[in-house]
């Protein structure tokens, strides 16, 4: 079994292009010199989550993390864009920049409360889901992460982020504008000014964003195996 979990770890380096080239044989060798045991190997593929969870989480836990990225910043939910353009009309332009400003702390803010749950997700790795990354797609982790993590982290995050859209007044200044709205005699379609659900389902998708980015960079880039164990796991000088 260590030597057939060996030959995955090697296999895992190798190009689609050389891949069809490998003899297996030679791979299932006894005198492979790799020395990579199943324990280390389910090691490093846990450093590697733990390495990628927390810069997804540092990327985006941060001023501008969501506000200042072209990818990740948060505009006003689609059933309200047409509240931001009749404000603007009126006049109302700086209280719809304070709204959108705020719904991004918000979710910067709260970014932080998911790092817990992703840690938890490691610890349970068992040695068959460490097998299933290493032979997987390029995504595997990342994937494993949304299996594991989804349901509970949309759970959790739900009064996180209802406490930090509190907490920078995102709450406060999106329901000024919208009450603004639902006041005007010219509307006829009230707005719910609900945000929890919209950002958490954004909060969400840019965290697993991230996570996949890290995951790709550390299978791809030696310089990103910051550990012994990763170097030795996924390889790298």
């Amino acid at each position: 079994m260590k030597t057939y979990f060996t030959a995955l770890c090697t296999l895992l380096l190798v190009s689609a292009t050389s891949f069809s080239q490998i003899k297996l044989p030679k791979l299932l060798s006894k005198n492979s010199t790799s020395g990579i045991t199943e324990n280390e190997a389910g090691q490093g593929i846990k450093e590697a989550l733990s390495q990628g969870v927390t810069n997804a989480v540092l990327n985006l836990n941060k001023t501008d993390g969501f506000f200042g990225s072209e990818i990740y910043k948060m505009l006003l939910p689609p059933d309200a864009k047409k509240v931001e353009i009749t404000l603007r009309k009126i006049g109302m332009g700086d209280q719809v920049d304070k709204a959108i400003l705020s719904i991004n702390r918000g979710a910067e803010d709260a970014v932080a409360f998911a790092k817990p749950i992703f840690v938890d997700a490691i610890k349970e790795m068992t040695l068959t889901d460490a097998l299933n990354i290493v032979r997987g797609n390029k995504d595997a982790a990342t994937q494993y992460f949304k299996q594991k993590t989804t349901e509970k982290l949309t759970a959790a995050f739900t009064p996180s982020v209802k406490s930090s859209l509190e907490k920078v007044d995102a709450t406060k200044h999106y329901t000024d504008i919208i009450t603004a709205y639902n006041k005007l005699p010219t509307t006829f379609n009230k707005i719910n000014p609900d945000l929890t659900s919209f950002v958490v389902g954004k909060a969400v998708d840019a965290l697993f964003d991230q996570v996949a980015k890290e995951e790709a960079n550390i299978r791809a880039n030696p310089a990103a195996r910051a550990t012994d164990i990763l170097k030795k796991v996924f390889g790298g000088k």
